[in-house]
């Protein structure tokens, strides 16, 4: 499953492989270099940036069975 995420910063945007059986927090633009973090509520930066959500918010009914903390 692929995804493509677009940078808030510069709009570079880049197919991504999501993971299967985990959220990614972070991910480095290949345009820019900023470090793309969820935005405040969302478990991943797929369900941040990406054109489609996370495969746990997919497969899952809507909640991520990894959900990251506060403090991320």
């Amino acid at each position: 499953m692929r995804s493509v995420l677009t940078c808030p910063q510069c709009g570079h945007a880049e197919a991504i492989e999501m993971p299967l059986d985990h959220c990614l927090f972070f991910h480095e633009c290949t345009g820019c270099g900023e470090i793309l973090r969820p935005r405040s509520g969302d478990c991943c930066v797929f369900c941040s940036y990406g054109s489609m959500k996370c495969p746990p918010k997919q497969t899952e009914g809507g909640t991520c069975s990894a959900e990251r903390s506060p403090g991320l």
